[in-house]
């Protein structure tokens, strides 16, 4: 497919035009990320094709997920990702990990461009992160909430879980690995509703919400209380206060069910796909 025609047909079928996201704290590389996603980012990232013949579809761009991109020796192809650059949380630095300059050269050698669109796959639809993530959970989406750059990213929604225990057993077949549970309240879900957020939802303002909700689970990816991950201890404090249990996946394994998700997106025109497996940071958790 012609490069530009695709990335055309994701500006509009994403709102790209009615989207914002702000990466200023990265600096990327001029020589290898287009002006175009430096100066709104969102969209195209490398522009190194003019045709797409296949699109890998991934969370992060690791260097994991690059270098399996590069060993295939393929051309001419798109990898779609979530987030626009890799996660890991560090002491005293920031979780978002800037690119291997040398792996972006070697995509562009290769003729392998990056699109990414994060706000726009986190806007609560059809291929959004905390719906998909709901789905996976067995969760029917019965509201939103947790506004996030103007819209609704988080889901309210029904269990057919009857305590916390079975909703974190659930929880961790899905995603495939142990989950944590903070049990600040009651084994019980309250009402049978709990709410969903793909990511980093253990967020001061998302927890206010909850407790205005009346709902004393919340399911997310990042749970860790550590004074590295900046939006987690008031949140935490927020939580036990208002005897809400909080739920952790980590942040790769909550969103990679929108990136599954949107295999049937390409699908549908007619570009193969696939879905790249990564490595969950299972320090998320703690």
């Amino acid at each position: 497919m012609n490069a530009k025609k695709l990335y055309q047909k994701l500006e509009i079928d994403f709102k790209l035009a009615e989207s914002t996201d702000d990466w200023s704290r990265i600096d990327f590389d001029k020589e290898f990320v287009s002006e175009n996603f430096r100066k709104r980012y969102l969209g195209i990232l490398a522009d190194n094709t003019d045709k797409i013949t296949k699109v890998y579809t991934a969370v992060f761009p690791s260097e994991k997920v690059m270098r399996e991109i590069l060993e295939r020796g393929e051309q001419n192809v798109l990898l779609f990702t979530h987030h626009p650059v890799d996660w890991k949380i560090r002491p005293g630095q920031s979780p978002f990990v800037n690119y291997n300059v040398n792996l972006l050269q070697k995509f562009k050698e290769n003729k392998i461009a990056i699109y990414t669109l994060h706000t726009p796959l986190d806007r609560n639809g059809a291929y959004s992160t905390s719906v998909n993530f709901a789905k996976a959970l067995g969760v029917t989406q019965e509201g939103e909430f947790a506004e996030y750059f103007g819209f609704p990213a988080g889901v309210i929604g029904r269990t057919d879980c009857e305590n916390i225990t079975q909703l974190a057993k659930k929880f961790s077949q899905a995603v495939g690995h142990k989950v944590k549970i903070w049990k600040y309240g009651t084994e019980e879900i309250k009402n049978e509703n709990v709410a969903v957020v793909a990511g980093g939802g253990t967020d001061a303002e998302i927890l206010a919400e909850v407790v205005k909700l009346g709902i004393n689970a919340l399911v997310t990816g990042v749970t860790a209380c550590q004074s590295s991950y900046g939006p987690s201890v008031k949140a935490h404090r927020i939580a036990k206060e208002n005897r809400i249990s909080l739920i952790g996946g980590t942040h790769y394994s909550t969103e990679k069910f929108a990136c599954i998700k949107m295999l049937e997106y390409f699908k549908n025109l007619g570009i193969k796909s696939e879905f790249l497996e990564d490595d969950p940071d299972m320090g998320d958790l703690e």
